[in-house]
């Protein structure tokens, strides 16, 4: 007899969408990784995806701090895959949807 159980799918059923509001004090690197595992029905800190896999933290942090002469960034959105799901940085919220 084989093993007929759907295979888990991480949460990329078709059409699934996450959308994570940031705080201003929270760097987008742990809120792009919090909306992920949301997005994957897992406890963020026992994630099955390291968000360092795919993008630089820091780099993705950096982004969106104001300039070393304290002008903003005018960066509007930065998007990356993971897997089978895209994950939208915007300055104050995270969507991850899948692909």
């Amino acid at each position: 007899m084989t093993d007929q159980r759907p295979r888990k799918s991480y949460g990329c059923e078709l059409g699934r969408r996450v959308r994570y509001d940031r705080t201003a004090s929270e760097p987008p690197s742990i809120a792009a990784a919090t909306a992920l595992a949301r997005f994957r029905d897992e406890d963020v800190t026992a994630a099955s995806t390291r968000l360092y896999d795919y993008v630089d933290p820091e780099a993705l942090d950096a982004l969106f701090e104001d300039t070393n002469t304290g002008m903003p960034r005018s960066v509007e959105e930065v998007t990356f895959r993971v897997d089978d799901a895209a994950v939208t940085v915007y300055p104050e919220e995270i969507v991850v949807s899948a692909e």
